[in-house]
């Protein structure tokens, strides 16, 4: 397959979660058409580069681990529904061992992220925010939510590079 397809195969993912997170960050909200999409374009991505059935089937197996463990998650009211999906699917492109890092990188930003909200949510800083657009004056809501989301495509992005899929890709 020519190394351009392969490439623009490729960018789905990084495209995806991006949107993803910025959904998450301006809504609360990560429509079920990124994660779907993102699991679609796996089996063209995995394809194009030769991607092994064997890793596939590894792939395969990290997802649906990832989306029994966001589930968990979900029914513990820790995440959305949408950040279960999303988190899912990156699994899926990721793979073994690039999920052991996401999961890290994850957890990591959403650390951060959450000190950051507790800085624009403090009396402090606040007033000058709810000025701001809607989207920011809810990020600074003091009972606010957590757009983990962001988090979600921080970590994804992060552990691409080390994935299955771009180490088979010939352009790497």
């Amino acid at each position: 397959m020519p190394p351009l397809i392969q490439a623009v195969l490729l960018l789905i993912f990084p495209a995806l979660v991006i949107v993803g997170g910025l959904r998450d960050l301006t809504s609360y909200i990560i429509p079920n058409w990124i994660s779907g999409l993102l699991i679609l374009g796996f089996a063209p991505a995995a394809l194009a580069v030769g991607l092994p059935l064997s890793a596939v089937g590894l792939h395969l197996g990290v997802g649906v681990a990832a989306l029994v463990i966001g589930m968990a998650m979900f029914a513990l009211n820790w995440i959305g529904g949408g950040d279960a999906k999303l988190f899912a699917a990156g699994a899926l492109w990721l793979g073994w061992p690039a999920s052991m890092e996401y999961v890290i990188v994850t957890g990591l930003a959403g650390g951060a992220l959450t000190f950051a909200l507790l800085g624009l949510r403090s009396p402090f800083i606040r007033p000058y925010v709810l000025s701001g657009p809607g989207w920011v004056n809810r990020l600074a809501e003091p009972k606010g939510d957590l757009p983990y989301g962001v988090a979600i495509a921080v970590g994804a992005l992060v552990a691409f590079p080390g994935s299955a899929l771009i180490q088979a890709w010939p352009g790497f």
